[in-house]
Formats: structure tokens, C-alpha cells, sequence
């Protein structure tokens, strides 16, 4: 079995005494692990970095196997090791892609959105293009909101609110009393432009309840990943 594809690389880890296991998003291929021969090398490791573009080789015998992935370098993110935030927001993305997505299972729709949030990374208002890459993220999960209208009174205009529950938006006035229990929604959520940092936090919020409620399953309990949250205090931290 084998196949060439390019990816990014979401981890590395140690193999043996020279060998590495890397995981990486295909463009075809999804998510996947396999072993990089020297890949603990002096010459490797800045190549296996999180956030690497890179060619891949992946071969085994059988295709439930490991196998031994072949890496030529393509681009790389080492300009990001000097900017704090930006590389918080590499190692989020990073981690909650090793959490969310099966093995091996492509998402076409979630490739080139990723790398252009990693090539957007350090740029102005890259963390607005990254909270909206979350609610994608979403959407490709399957726990994707309903931002178009409003639930109780259809309207499009003046949504404020998202339900906890059902993640559908809701207007001001149709949230009434009920307003308090409901999460949140950031004007500029569904947009294109750039967000003020209260709109930021706000969304990180919303986000990070569906993401942390559908993949409670997934995660056995446990919380997010902590890059996910350290990403969410420093934005926090710069208001």
C-alpha cells in the first residue's frame, strides 16, 4: 500500500533512538500517523515542527498498518517561534484537529480553510480568521450552528443570542427574560472583517461550549486541549 499527498504536521514524537511518529491533515487522506526514519535527526526536527507544510510518502504493507511516511519540506512556520499569540493559535488549531477528526477519514472542506488560517497566522486580524475557522470546524463535525435566523421569529436581522442548547441564533427581543441563559453572539462572527477583542472573547466562548459539548464523547470526559484554552487567556489577557 502507498500514496502521495502534501500535508501539515500536527505533532511529533519520539520513536525509538533516530525514528519519529508524526501525525499530519492530508489534503486527501485526512488525519493521519506513521513513522519518518531519522526523523529524530538534527536535520529533521526543524521539518516535523507543528504547522510544517510538507510532501508525504506513505507506505506499509497493509493499509491497516502504521507504516513509514517518506517527508520532503515545503514550507515552513518557524517564523511563528517569535510570536507568542500567533503560535498559541498554530498549537489550538493543531490540537484540536488531533481530537476532532477520525483517523484517516479526508475533509476536503476543511484543508485549504487550514491552511489559509496557518498562513494567516502573526498577519492583522489573523485571530478573527482563526475563531471563524472554529465555527468550520464545527460545521465539519456535524455540531455546526444556525447563525441565518433567528429560532423563535425567523427574523435575519438583530441576532444577539445563541441557544446553549440547540445552537440556533435568537434576536434581542425575542430573547426577552430569557436573555441571561443564552450565549452571546459576536456581530462580526459571521462576517469577514476584523473583530474587537470583546467580540473575540465572546465567540472563543461560543465556540468553545459546542466544541467541548461535541467532543465530550470523543475526549472521554476530559476537557478541550489546554492549547486551546492557553490560546483563549492570552486573547484574554490583551483586552
Amino acid at each position: 500500500m502507498d500514496w502521495r499527498d502534501e500535508g501539515v504536521i500536527l505533532a511529533m514524537r519520539p520513536h525509538g533512538e533516530t525514528a519519529a511518529i508524526i501525525e499530519v491533515l492530508t489534503a486527501g487522506h485526512g488525519r493521519h500517523a506513521g513513522v519518518v526514519r531519522g526523523g529524530a535527526s538534527r536535520r529533521m526536527a526543524p521539518v516535523l515542527q507543528p504547522g510544517s507544510g510538507v510532501r508525504l510518502d506513505w507506505r506499509a504493507r497493509l493499509d491497516e498498518h502504521l507504516g513509514v511516511f517518506t517527508v520532503e519540506p515545503v514550507r515552513s512556520r518557524a517564523h511563528l517561534l517569535g510570536d507568542r499569540l500567533a503560535l498559541a493559535g498554530l498549537l489550538s488549531a493543531c490540537a484540536l484537529l488531533r481530537a476532532a477528526l477520525p483517523e484517516r477519514e479526508p475533509h476536503p472542506g476543511l484543508w485549504r480553510p487550514t491552511l489559509a488560517l496557518f498562513d494567516a497566522l502573526g498577519e492583522a486580524g489573523w485571530t478573527a480568521t482563526y475563531l471563524r475557522w472554529e465555527l468550520l470546524l464545527l460545521e465539519e463535525l456535524g455540531f455546526g450552528l444556525d447563525l441565518g435566523a433567528c429560532a423563535v421569529t425567523g427574523a435575519r436581522a438583530g441576532l444577539a443570542f445563541v441557544s446553549p442548547k440547540t445552537g440556533r441564533a435568537v434576536t434581542r427581543a425575542a430573547a426577552g427574560p430569557w436573555a441571561e441563559r443564552l450565549l452571546p453572539l459576536p456581530p462580526g462572527l459571521t462576517g469577514s472583517g476584523p473583530m474587537d477583542p470583546d467580540e473575540l472573547i465572546q465567540g472563543l466562548r461560543l465556540t468553545g461550549h459546542f466544541l467541548d459539548r461535541g467532543l465530550r464523547p470523543v475526549l472521554q470526559d476530559r476537557p478541550l486541549p489546554e492549547a486551546r484554552s492557553r490560546l483563549a487567556e492570552l486573547i484574554a489577557r490583551r483586552v
